[in-house]
């Protein structure tokens, strides 16, 4: 299945609406802004398919014009089911002036035998303010599936004004490079990662008020960093992929936005 989506935004006495829409089976967008008056635009992501089958390629497009503030939100668990080639997946979102967009898709679970690769591409203008988490499981690990999956590849690229500022190489094959080894998860099953980019953000103070909120989770390891410009990256590690949704969705909670004066409302 090959299955496209455009999604564009523009403003108006500021607030951000949808001005185009287009997608293709199986993808369908819902607005799910409860206030009108809320400058920030929030649509849910939906999917009418079970998960990702082989040889399906996805195509997504999202554009945010100037001043523009979206979150995107997903339906459900991400899921990869077995195949016998691959699926592949691009994403690119481009950003005008100073717009802000948010999004923390739910898990990847990839099923025994599913091999997946995507490519995630950001274009940021002047003043641009991003929210970007990934999440990945070992499988289905209640059905002890853990790590039969073939391959999980995400490549993520975040241009500034058309310079490369980050790129993030995720490669994971299991019965090629040992999971548990040092440097790999070190028996940990689930991985998830954060980046936030804007300009206007106090970043100490930021890094400083994450360290305390991850402070009383258990059973996780984490790591955060300055990005190459004003921002941070999160890693975490853990045993349970709902905790990591949930410790990115409180962390974005607390991320403000460069025209938000404001955290980040994200819905948990």
């Amino acid at each position: 299945m090959i299955a496209t989506l455009h999604i564009q935004t523009a403003q108006a006495n500021e607030v951000t609406y949808l001005k185009k829409c287009y997608c293709t089976t199986p993808f369908k967008v819902a607005n799910i802004t409860e206030d009108k008056k809320d400058p920030t635009l929030r649509l849910m992501l939906m999917s009418s398919s079970p998960g990702i089958l082989d040889g399906d390629k996805y195509k997504l497009k999202i554009d945010l014009e100037e001043n523009c503030s979206l979150q995107l939100y997903t339906q459900s668990y991400q899921r990869f089911f077995t195949m016998k080639a691959q699926a592949t997946q691009q994403m690119e979102v481009s950003l005008e002036k100073n717009a802000a967009f948010c999004f923390i898709p739910h898990p990847a679970v990839p099923h025994k035998l599913s091999n997946f690769t995507a490519r995630n591409t950001f274009f940021l203008a002047d003043n641009c303010s991003l929210i970007f988490g990934e999440i990945l499981t070992c499988g289905r690990k209640l059905n002890g599936e853990l790590f039969l999956f073939t391959k999980y590849h995400t490549i993520t690229e975040i241009f500034i004004n058309h310079h490369l500022i980050i790129k993030e190489n995720l490669l994971m094959q299991p019965a090629l490079i040992n999971v548990n080894a040092i440097g790999q998860l070190q028996g940990y099953t689930h991985q998830a990662s954060l980046i936030y980019l804007d300009e206007k953000a106090d970043i100490k103070i930021l890094m400083a008020r994450i360290k305390g909120l991850l402070s009383f989770q258990k059973d996780i390891s984490m790591g955060i960093t300055t990005a190459p410009v004003n921002g941070i990256i999160v890693r975490l590690l853990g045993q349970n992929a709902e905790q990591l949704f949930d410790c990115l969705k409180i962390i974005a909670g607390y991320l403000p936005q460069n025209n938000q004066l404001k955290p980040t409302a994200y819905a948990i």
